[in-house]
C-alpha cells in the first residue's frame, strides 16, 4: 500500500492530530464566545446536522425496530446510571488512602453519574456501522431522565433535546420518504459527513479544554487524572463488550458497537450546569469540574481512535455469524 493511499485511508486519524494541534496552538478561536461561536454552530447546528444527517440514512423500520429493543436500552441505562456510578464509588474508596486531591475524587464520583451525550455516541456508532438508531435512543433517553429528576432545569433540557435531535431525525425521515431512490441509487458518505462534524466537535472540546483555566493544576494531579480516567473508560468499554458478547446475550455485533459508546460517554452539556446547580458556593467547584472537563475530550478521542479497530471487529464478526446461518450443502453418497 502506497503511503498517499495509506494517508488517504487513515485521513480520520490524522484528521483528530491536527485539529487537536490546531487547537493547541489558537485555542481562542474555537472556545465558547470565540469568532466560530461554538455555543451556537456547535451546540445547535452541528448536532441538529448530525440528526438530519441520522433521520436521511435511517430507514423508518429501524428506527421503529430500535425503539422496541427493549432488553438493549435497559442494559445501556442500568450500566450507565446504576452500573458505573456504583464501580466508580468502589474504586474511589481505594483512591481516597491516596494523596490524590479529595475535591478530584469527588469530581470522579460526579462524572460517574452522568448521562449519556447526545452527539457523541451517536457520531462514533455511526461512524463504525453500528446499530445508530439504538445509540439515538439511548443517548436521548439518558439525558431526559437524569436531567428530568436533577435540578437542573427541565424546560431547558426537553426543549433543547427536543429541537437539536428529535425535530432533526423527524425532518430527516421526511425528506427521505420523497428522495429515497436517490439515496439508495447515489448512496451518499453519510459516515464521511458524521465523521467530519466529529472533527468540528473535537476541535472545539479541545478549545476549551486548553484555554480553561480551571486545569491549572500541578503536573502530577493532572497526568494522576487523566490515566484514571482513560484507564476507566478503557475498563467500561471493555466491560461491555464482553457483557454484550456473550452467547446468551442476543446482542448482534451492530448493538454492541451501540452499547460500548453509549454505555461508557458522559455528557459535558448536560453535567457542567448539574456541577455548578449542585456544588454553587463551593470553593472547589473548579476542582470538582476538572475530571469531567477532561473525560469529555478524552472519550471523544479514545472512541475516534477505537474506530477503526471496532469497525474491523464488526464486519469480521458479520462475516463469520453469516457464514454459521447459511445452510450447509448436502452431502453426496
Amino acid at each position: 500500500m502506497g503511503l498517499l493511499e495509506r494517508l488517504r485511508k487513515e485521513w480520520f486519524i490524522l484528521g483528530i492530530v491536527l485539529v487537536i494541534a490546531v487547537a493547541r496552538l489558537e485555542p481562542a478561536v474555537g472556545v465558547k464566545g470565540g469568532p466560530l461561536k461554538p455555543e451556537i454552530t456547535i451546540t445547535y447546528i452541528a448536532v441538529s446536522a448530525i440528526f438530519f444527517n441520522s433521520g436521511l440514512s435511517l430507514k423508518t423500520e429501524e428506527l421503529t425496530s430500535a425503539l422496541v429493543h427493549v432488553k438493549l436500552h435497559l442494559f445501556v441505562q442500568i450500566f450507565t446510571l446504576v452500573f458505573f456510578p456504583t464501580a466508580i464509588w468502589l474504586f474511589l474508596q481505594l483512591l481516597s488512602i491516596t494523596p490524590i486531591n479529595e475535591w478530584l475524587l469527588k469530581g470522579l464520583q460526579t462524572v460517574g453519574c452522568m448521562p449519556p451525550p447526545v452527539s457523541s455516541a451517536v457520531i462514533l456508532t455511526k461512524a463504525v456501522g453500528g446499530n445508530e438508531a439504538a445509540a439515538i435512543f439511548n443517548s436521548a433517553f439518558g439525558s431526559f431522565l437524569l436531567g428530568s429528576s436533577s435540578s437542573v432545569p427541565f424546560t431547558s433540557i426537553f426543549s433543547q433535546l427536543f429541537m437539536t435531535v428529535v425535530v432533526p431525525l423527524i425532518i430527516g425521515q421526511i425528506v427521505r420518504r420523497y428522495i429515497k431512490d436517490w439515496l439508495e441509487r447515489k448512496k451518499p458518505p453519510f459516515g464521511t459527513i458524521s465523521s467530519c462534524v466529529l472533527l468540528m466537535i473535537i476541535y472545539t472540546t479541545f478549545c476549551d479544554t486548553f484555554a480553561n483555566p480551571n486545569i491549572d493544576l500541578d503536573k502530577f494531579s493532572l497526568i494522576i487524572v487523566v490515566l484514571i480516567i482513560f484507564s476507566i473508560q478503557m475498563s467500561f468499554m471493555f466491560l461491555t463488550f464482553l457483557f454484550s458478547t456473550r452467547n446468551n446475550s442476543s446482542f448482534t455485533p451492530a448493538d454492541t458497537v451501540a452499547i460500548i459508546f453509549c454505555s461508557t460517554h458522559k455528557s459535558l452539556t448536560l453535567g457542567i450546569p448539574m456541577l455548578k446547580i449542585v456544588f454553587a458556593g463551593y470553593e472547589h467547584l473548579s476542582l470538582i469540574s476538572v475530571p469531567l472537563l477532561i473525560y469529555h475530550p478524552a472519550q471523544i478521542l479514545l472512541g475516534s481512535l477505537l474506530v477503526p479497530t471496532i469497525k474491523s471487529w464488526m464486519v469480521s464478526r458479520q462475516k463469520a455469524l453469516k457464514l454459521t446461518r447459511q445452510p450447509k450443502a448436502p452431502v453426496k453418497v
